[in-house]
């Protein structure tokens, strides 16, 4: 299936609309009490709401005011090289077209609302960014090293994709993995699965799988602790 590289909104159709409405709102009926407060007011900032499916061109002058970020349309999954070569450049890849209502509980790759829904409004969060770019520039000055490569990958996936946040005592969803997945939202919290203390040694050493509900989550006190643990972060991917 040919996957648009533009957002051309006049071609949504009657049925993306319904699609990004149920989808906002079963998410929203679980995360309104799960997610981060950073994530709720970020949601507002970036004015996401059920009845809408948002227009980049709006994102972007709302981002591009706030932190300097803007969303840069794929077709599909980019390639590790292009996908952090953009994000240094504070611009997130994100594809524009929507899964049909077959696949609202799984769908095999990446769409809009994984990439928009979850990722997105945390960019009009300043520290938030400047991880997600700082991570990215360590990605860049060793993108030929495999090695080093797969260490920050184990740090994007159980942070930016797959993070939890304390906040007043209590765990709340960051990660855009969990955010844009009903079965994720769901099992991250509850006693089936572990959660462990924000730890870059521990992190780097910690395989995970693609394909399942996580066993284990990693958890931040704050989006500081994250920027702060980057001198951490590359001093042990050059070490590798």
């Amino acid at each position: 299936m040919n996957r648009p590289n533009s957002q051309i909104y006049s071609d949504y159709t009657d049925e993306d609309f319904r699609v990004w409405k149920i989808l906002f709102d079963r998410q929203m009926d679980i995360l309104s009490q799960t997610v981060s407060r950073n994530y709720l007011d970020a949601l507002k900032i970036v004015h996401f709401r059920n009845d809408k499916i948002p227009d980049f061109n709006e994102v972007n002058s709302t981002l591009n005011d706030l932190t300097g970020w803007n969303l840069h349309v794929v077709p599909n999954i980019s390639p590790q090289k292009e996908f952090f070569k953009y994000l240094s450049e504070k611009k997130f890849t994100a594809t524009c077209w929507l899964r049909s209502f077959e696949q609202l509980d799984y769908i095999e790759e990446p769409d809009m609302f994984h990439d928009v829904f979850a990722h997105v409004p945390l960019l009009s969060n300043t520290a938030y960014c400047n991880f997600f770019k700082g991570i990215s520039d360590i990605a860049l000055e060793h993108i030929d090293d495999p090695k080093a490569i797969e260490l920050l990958g184990r740090i994007y996936w159980f942070t930016i994709e797959f993070g939890l946040i304390r906040e007043n005592d209590k765990l709340k969803i960051y990660g855009a993995g969990i955010i844009s997945s009903n079965g994720e939202t769901k099992h991250c919290l509850s006693n089936e699965c572990e959660k462990l203390n924000f730890d870059v040694n521990k992190i780097m050493s910690t395989d995970f799988r693609t394909d399942i509900l996580q066993d284990k989550y990693f958890v931040i006190d704050s989006f500081d602790q994250l920027y702060n643990a980057l001198p951490e972060i590359r001093k042990l991917v050059i070490n590798n």
